[in-house]
């Protein structure tokens, strides 16, 4: 498991640098809100498009895209049922938990984790599809609709046109399935933009945490909880046994499935939830608790179902 240790060790030490960044007031006020939509608008889209574009078609659509999507749809779907029912949240904060209870770092963590742990960088291009491609637009309408206070069929229809992110995505799958291979010259603009923009999202993260505390009262704990049980147990249960008794998957393939669906809850959400400014500290907090939680469940996930 030292792949695990080391994505973790990597992400740990940026995230530390954007802390003492601002303990330190090495930069403005205004220097978090305004990395975060440099992330948002330039690099993050750079980078999705960069990663979709050299992704393996047959990989991306196959049986774990299936058993993705059942972990997806079931885990955040218990989140929604259980805000209904306790929470009596907003539409725009039901959300962010429920896209915190289920949005996998497939990126920063889960390339090192795919590419250490599983041997294959490609076992997580299905995951980064489905994330990119459908979960990341209907989250993003959602928050739009509630910033708007309304929602239409030509709202969902133009809101590619609108996310710079879903725009990349979309491009970078249009490249990858037309088997067309990108000159360096055109490519390696976005490599480079797009290599700005994990260390932007996770100092800006970083930063968020100086002067906060995780589990603060009144930040909703209950949510914060409830989503990280969600996303650190729940879901790679689910993905075991759709996995194994839905999908009839090999113990190599279940065994990444399952590894995947156990990764933290990525920093997307939180750069989502400060771009609409809502729902910030529960986003914030889920991601730095799915986290921490995450190290002891891939290694009981690796002892269990590993090659021995």
């Amino acid at each position: 498991m030292s792949g695990v240790l080391i994505g973790f060790a990597i992400i740990g030490s940026v995230i530390l640098v954007g802390y003492v960044v601002q303990r330190a007031g090495i930069l403005p006020g205004e220097a978090q809100r305004t990395l975060n939509r440099l992330a948002f608008f330039v690099s993050s889209p750079a980078l999705l498009f960069t990663v979709l574009a050299r992704a393996d078609v047959h990989v991306i659509f196959s049986s774990f895209l299936v058993v993705t999507l059942l972990s997806v749809v079931v885990t955040a779907g218990i989140f929604v049922l259980l805000s209904r029912l306790f929470f009596r949240r907003g539409v725009a904060e039901t959300t962010i938990a429920a896209a915190a209870s289920s949005y996998v770092n497939a990126n920063n963590i889960g390339l090192p984790v795919a590419t250490y742990v599983l041997g294959d960088p490609q076992f997580v291009a299905p995951l980064l599809m489905l994330q990119l491609i459908v979960i990341a637009p209907l989250v993003l309408t959602l928050l739009d609709a509630s910033r708007r206070g309304s929602v239409s069929v030509r709202s969902i229809v133009t809101q590619p046109l609108r996310n710079p992110i879903i725009i990349a995505s979309i491009a970078g799958l249009i490249v990858a399935l037309s088997g067309w291979k990108m000159p360096d010259a055109l490519l390696q603009p976005f490599q480079l933009i797009g290599g700005s923009a994990i260390p932007l999202v996770l100092i800006t993260f970083g930063m968020s945490l100086s002067g906060q505390r995780p589990l603060a009262p009144g930040t909703g704990r209950r949510e914060i909880v409830t989503a990280t049980v969600l996303k650190s147990i729940v879901m790679p249960v689910v993905a075991y046994l759709a996995g194994r008794y839905l999908v009839n998957l090999d113990g190599v393939h279940l065994f990444g499935v399952v590894v995947l669906a156990a990764l933290p809850t990525a920093q997307n959400i939180f750069n989502f939830a400060h771009r609409y400014e809502v729902g910030i500290v529960v986003a914030r907090d889920v991601v730095l608790l799915s986290t921490i939680a995450s190290v002891p469940v891939l290694l009981v996930v690796a002892r269990l179902l590993g090659p021995q």
